[in-house]
């Protein structure tokens, strides 16, 4: 059995301040070979935004797919305006994934053998309570293109599932019950679980403290508002080929009476559904049960075929199943994904 390894390394490419308007990086000499980040080569899943200069997601469960021959490939990132950096993990083959902090301008992604190789970058965190919408970024994932020889990627034509909520879509607290980015993991969340059990191709957006209403942390607005986003002053790829759409809303939203929630929450599933059109959606309950008669309500005023009310009743209940008393643990998230999985498995064959 092959045997991959993954380690860090410094580059003498330092980045520029992309985000706060400065002039793109100069890559050093001899790096020819650099792979600008909107390459038709490199397979982005969520939302990310794309130039030549930078490929940007705030996004915990956030993916880049790319192959590549060689022993090392080299990652290139902009962080001059990050000051709490995000948490990533990266594979090659299938490999163990480890676990970056992306504080450098370079991480080397090393293995054996001449390839080709498949290496895979998954968020695992942007920690939620920094700003993460309005540039200069304090956190987030900001590539400025890939050093190797990088190959063509096949083509791909999977199912599309898109994720939209709060900070348990996001992963917080999902390994431990300190709000940290250590205990954060966007990929042990239920949409990660839910997406690689089906082959389909993930987005995944999830912000700390957001509802209908409520704005979210880091300076992002409420869910409505942030929609069709990556984030401020950056459109996202629209869902209108997406199969389905799971919104997790409503759970920190209980500050609103239930006549201002219905109808921010009628509108907010009319959004989805123009972007959307032939999308099933799926309108979780909130696992605490916070507005599901609402929810409900809207879902049942609204008599789409394609638009349905998943009450999520007794999914969440035993031991071990939280942290603290909202956000769903490893476990938890692994129990949620496997009903998911069950809803969603008899359209997917």
């Amino acid at each position: 059995m092959r045997r991959t390894f993954l380690r860090l390394g410094l580059s003498t490419a330092l980045t520029a301040g992309l985000l706060a308007g400065a002039t793109p990086p100069a890559f050093p000499s001899g790096a020819s070979n650099v792979v600008r980040p909107n390459d038709r080569r490199l397979l982005y899943e969520g939302h990310w935004s794309r130039s030549a200069e930078a490929a940007v997601t705030v996004n915990s469960g956030s993916r880049l797919r790319f192959r590549f021959t060689g022993g090392t490939v080299h990652a290139l990132f902009d962080v001059s305006s990050i000051t709490v950096p995000a948490q990533i993990y990266l594979s090659v083959d299938g490999g163990p994934k480890q676990r970056y902090a992306v504080d450098r301008s370079d991480i080397s992604i090393t293995t054996t053998g001449p390839g080709p190789h498949t290496a895979e970058l998954s968020v695992k965190d942007v920690f939620s309570r920094a700003n993460r919408w309005t540039p200069p970024l304090e956190t987030g994932v900001v590539l400025t293109g890939l050093r190797g020889r990088v190959l063509d990627q096949p083509a791909r034509h999977p199912t599309e599932l898109a994720f939209y909520g709060d900070s348990i879509t996001q992963g917080v607290l999902a390994l431990c019950d300190v709000n940290t980015s250590d205990c954060a993991d966007g990929t042990a969340a239920y949409p990660t679980l839910v997406a690689d059990a089906l082959h389909a191709s993930l987005t995944q957006v999830g912000f700390g403290r957001q509802g209908v209403i409520q704005t979210g942390n880091g300076g992002v607005p409420a869910a409505a508002d942030a929609y069709g986003w990556n984030h401020a002053g950056s459109p996202a790829r629209p869902d209108r080929h997406a199969d389905v759409i799971v919104v997790n809303q409503g759970t920190n939203d209980t500050a609103y009476g239930s006549a201002e929630f219905r109808t921010a929450y009628r509108a907010y599933l009319a959004r989805l559904r123009a972007a959307a059109p032939h999308a099933r959606i799926l309108a979780l309950r909130p696992f605490d049960g916070s507005h599901a008669t609402d929810i409900a309500a809207v879902v049942a005023e609204l008599a789409e075929a394609r638009t349905e009310f998943v009450d999520t009743t007794g999914w969440l209940s035993a031991d071990g199943d939280f942290h603290g008393t909202v956000h769903p643990s490893a476990q938890g998230h692994r129990k949620v994904a496997g009903h998911l999985i069950t809803l969603l498995a008899k359209d997917h064959q």
